[in-house]
């Protein structure tokens, strides 16, 4: 159990980099939740926990600003052409919900923006999104108790 203010304070910090690094921000979660497995102030568990749903949530505010973006795609300051977006839609289709899986990828929080323009069941995407977020700090975690060791 945590208990201690100081752990709050730094699975807080831990939980905005996460939720931050998962919009289109430019945010970096890695070198907090390095830092703070190698204090070992705060358990491995809690740690990976609080990384990986910040970090789900975030992504939920790219599929969001995706389900209601395409109402904006004839202003002028629109971020992509309707050539672009045709293009994402036809990968999206041939590639499907599974591209999800890569969302942890640098280029990952686009296909989490798609997702929300092509309608992805948001069970569906909460789904993997948290696998391929969940994964990637699991693995994160694995590296660096190997090198830290």
């Amino acid at each position: 159990m945590i208990a201690d203010p100081g752990q709050i304070a730094q699975l807080a910090g831990l939980f905005a980099a996460a939720f931050g690094a998962a919009t289109l921000l430019p945010f970096q979660s890695e070198v907090v939740f390095v830092g703070l497995q190698l204090a070992g102030t705060v358990s491995l568990g809690a740690l990976l926990v609080v990384a990986s749903v910040g970090n789900t949530l975030g992504s939920v505010v790219n599929y969001v600003m995706g389900r209601g973006i395409e109402h904006f795609r004839h202003s002028r300051w629109f971020p992509v052409s309707e050539a672009q977006l045709s293009r994402a839609r036809g990968w999206y289709a041939r590639w499907g919900v599974w591209t999800l899986l890569l969302s942890w990828a640098p280029l990952g929080d686009g296909f989490t923006v798609v997702a929300g323009i092509m309608r992805t069941p948001v069970w569906l995407f909460v789904a993997l999104v948290a696998i391929a977020k969940t994964g990637r700090y699991m693995v994160l975690a694995w590296i660096t108790a190997q090198v830290g060791a």
